[in-house]
């Protein structure tokens, strides 16, 4: 079996083009632009990218978009003064602040200073309570990008046994959330579980984000399930040259790509979903804000 490819660059055009089109009718039929505010804090590299290309989508999607960069040095007094002033401004329907933050800012603090109802990165502690609890919350960018794919590769994913590799407060937990919330049968894996390989060899649904390179084997995999890689992960690459690096996914693709039934790519898969979700979390932010029907597809 060849699996098949899970294109989240594809799908994620999609999701955007959905997106823009939402955007168009709250300006025309409202007279309202959805606006994203993004903070940076320091000059972290990736983060910098990260910021530019955030801004440089929500401009293509219609949307408003208002970075504010601070000096590392920012103090938390100051970094707290400005998301209240996010939190207060109208035209603002989504605030994120990129993270990490410099060491001497405490990222909990920062995160629930943020207004649940504009936390488009779905962190705020209340978030977190209503999506566990299964009410209308924000729900965080990666794990709405992996159930959507899920969702339009399998229709439904009620009573499939779905194994997630990895516990962490911003991909792990929330995922099994929503897979629960779908009627998934669901376990959470990680580095202590016991007879890990057999745990994942039941499951219908494997999503790996554990962040350890191509951890995941294929002999781990049961024949036909599909593997969502949300793995990132930048390893030596001496084929291309001395220093060179290539990017991995936390299953080994190759191996895994022979048994499965279908598998998203790294890059190509999860990634570009989780700025797209960005956006859709921005638009259905807008919506709940002025109290008008959200946009069909883009929500969990």
């Amino acid at each position: 079996m060849t699996a098949t490819v899970i294109d989240g660059k594809e799908f994620a055009a999609r999701v955007r083009a959905k997106v823009a089109d939402h955007v168009t009718r709250l300006k025309d039929e409202n007279g309202i632009t959805p606006g994203l505010a993004v903070v940076l804090v320091g000059e972290d590299p990736a983060s910098q990218v990260y910021v530019r290309s955030k801004g440089k989508m929500t401009v293509e999607v219609g949307m408003n978009s208002f970075v504010h960069k601070l000096d590392v040095n920012t103090s938390e007094e100051d970094l707290l003064a400005l998301i209240e002033k996010l939190n207060n401004d109208p035209a603002v329907h989504g605030i994120l602040c990129q993270l990490p933050l410099p060491k001497h800012l405490d990222e909990d603090l920062i995160i629930n200073s943020i207004s649940p109802a504009k936390d488009v990165d779905g962190f705020h502690i209340s978030n977190v309570g209503l999506l566990g609890t299964g009410q209308k919350s924000m729900v965080p960018c990666t794990p709405l990008g992996c159930l959507m794919m899920l969702r339009d590769h399998h229709g439904s994913i009620s009573g499939m046994n779905a194994v997630v590799i990895g516990r962490s407060n911003i991909v792990g937990k929330p995922m099994a959330q929503l897979l629960l919330h779908d009627s998934a049968t669901v376990t959470i894996a990680h580095s202590r579980t016991k007879d890990l390989a057999d745990v994942v060899r039941a499951a219908d649904i494997v999503v790996a984000a554990v962040g350890r390179p191509e951890m995941v084997p294929g002999d781990w995999i049961k024949q036909g399930a599909t593997v969502i890689d949300v793995g990132i992960n930048r390893i030596d690459a001496p084929e291309k040259g001395e220093g060179k690096t290539r990017l991995v996914g936390d299953v080994d693709y190759a191996s895994c790509a022979e048994v499965a039934g279908a598998i998203t790519p790294v890059p190509g898969g999860v990634g570009p979903m989780t700025i797209a979700c960005l956006l859709a979390n921005t638009v259905t932010a807008c919506c709940r804000a002025n109290g008008l029907a959200e946009p069909e597809g883009l929500t969990a």
